[in-house]
């Protein structure tokens, strides 16, 4: 049996990516202020900044988009999307919504009110800026093992049940519903095993409160699953996937991740108790509720890939392809999260640069540096993302430093990670000469997107 692992597709159309040089990156790094955010993507030869709406879609999705049905209300490609979502989730109501933001901007405002705790492993960026935007504490609770990058847990996105517990027994009247996040981004694309979801679930009803999938990368999520858990290696994905959302009540959904597709979203619910308002809601601010802000020909291509995610093959090369990358930089003496997570791999900035404090925000700066050293894009999962400046002028800083290298679907091929990990590894030989940054302008949210950033 061969041990190469192929991609498994065939490349029918190619994108020229242009090639620049220190000198030009230099320049370029200088006149986005030290935020790659800010970078023209023209100007990146190899972006992991997300993989976020930067797959390629198949065939079949290229297909399916030329019999979009543009219609205002009740457009065919809209029952087309609605079956595939129900087939998947087994929820009986679909709000289509243009990505995932918007899902959880318009069941956050329908579901919650100011004073409020929602608890998670780990929300993400724009999760966590919706909440706090309609006046929500968005609380983490990952289990302690998800906050060691290099401790090796089979289930590192799991949440800490025992702190749910106390929780509710302490606040239950200030908890509207829980979430959790599969897999668990800001803690390194870390899988949460069918257990832990299924006694999560039971804890929640115990105390008459919901629980609400953030299922961006479910498909990644059921894969390691079927990989991992005991007793599930007999079942498909499909199957696994069907019984993660059948113990949630609902889910909000970026199908830009595991919908393969560059633009799309969803909210789905088991019951009726918000789908009124947050349809109104829908309508004032997305669209009609069968186009939510989408094309028709959008919601057909993420039908088609609705199916096409849950297929082992291409999920068996998704996870090799991080664990793969991982290797090479470990084997280069570059410390990340471990085990690999499903759509990256996370970089230890704290180990990778000993001689930034917190307040040089190592991750950022490991981030420009990756740029410069070989034109690389990834993203910061630190002190800038989650941190905070403080009223009196201080900071906050965030218990983990991580470097995200979130890798576009069906993009790029072996040569490029290969290509990245030597940048990686030769840049880890010199990595004292990285410069720490400072924050010279910043908005109130998601400052990361927009930063202005000087050398220290």
């Amino acid at each position: 049996m061969p041990r190469t692992m192929i991609e498994p597709f065939r490349i029918k159309s190619v994108e020229p990516i242009r090639m620049t040089t220190r000198e030009e990156r230099e320049r370029l790094l200088a006149e986005a202020r030290l935020n790659v955010f800010r970078l023209r993507a023209e100007d990146v030869l190899l972006d992991f900044l997300t993989d976020s709406g930067t797959g390629a879609m198949s065939a079949r999705q290229w297909a399916a988009i030329m019999e979009g049905d543009e219609s205002y209300a009740g457009a065919r490609s809209f029952y087309r999307f609605e079956a595939a979502v129900k087939e998947l989730t087994g929820y009986p109501h679909v709000i289509p919504v243009h990505q995932g933001r918007a899902a959880e901007r318009i069941l956050f405002s329908v579901a919650t009110k100011p004073g409020q705790i929602v608890p998670s492993n780990t929300h993400f960026d724009t999760t966590r800026a919706n909440l706090e935007y309609d006046g929500v504490t968005a609380l983490d609770l990952v289990i302690p093992e998800g906050h060691q990058p290099r401790t090796r847990h089979l289930f590192k996105g799991n949440i800490d049940l025992g702190r749910v517990e106390r929780l509710l027994q302490e606040q239950a009247d200030l908890v509207p519903f829980g979430m959790i996040t599969v897999t668990n981004n800001s803690g390194g694309g870390q899988p949460v095993s069918l257990e832990n979801l299924g006694s999560y679930r039971a804890l929640l009803r115990r105390f008459g409160k919901p629980l609400v999938i953030d299922a961006c990368r479910f498909a990644e999520n059921a894969m390691f699953v079927k990989l991992r858990e005991a007793g599930q290696a007999g079942r498909s994905v499909k199957e696994i996937a069907r019984e993660m959302f059948a113990l949630a009540d609902g889910c909000t959904m970026s199908a830009k991740k595991d919908g393969l597709v560059n633009i799309g979203g969803f909210i789905a619910l088991s019951d009726d108790r918000w789908v009124e308002a947050a349809r109104n809601l829908l309508i004032l601010t997305e669209g009609f509720p069968t186009y939510g802000g989408l094309a028709g020909r959008d919601l057909e291509a993420l039908a088609v890939g609705l199916e096409e995610v849950v297929q082992e093959d291409y999920l068996r090369y998704r996870l090799r392809t991080a664990e793969y990358m991982g290797e090479k930089l470990l084997a280069g003496g570059v410390a990340i999260v471990e085990p690999t997570g499903g759509h990256a791999v996370y970089l230890d900035a704290r180990d990778f640069l000993p001689h930034l404090g917190p307040e040089d925000y190592p991750a950022w700066s490991l981030c420009n540096a990756l740029y410069l050293a070989g034109g690389i894009r990834g993203v910061e999962i630190g002190s800038v993302m989650f941190g905070k400046r403080l009223d009196d002028g201080t900071e906050t800083y965030h218990d983990m430093e991580l470097v995200r290298l979130a890798f576009p679907r069906r993009v790029y091929t072996q040569s490029h990670f290969d290509y990245a990990a030597e940048v990686i590894c030769e840049l880890k030989q010199k990595a004292r000469t990285v410069r720490g940054v400072r924050i010279e302008k910043q908005s109130r949210t998601l400052r990361h997107f927009s930063a202005e950033m000087g050398w220290a």
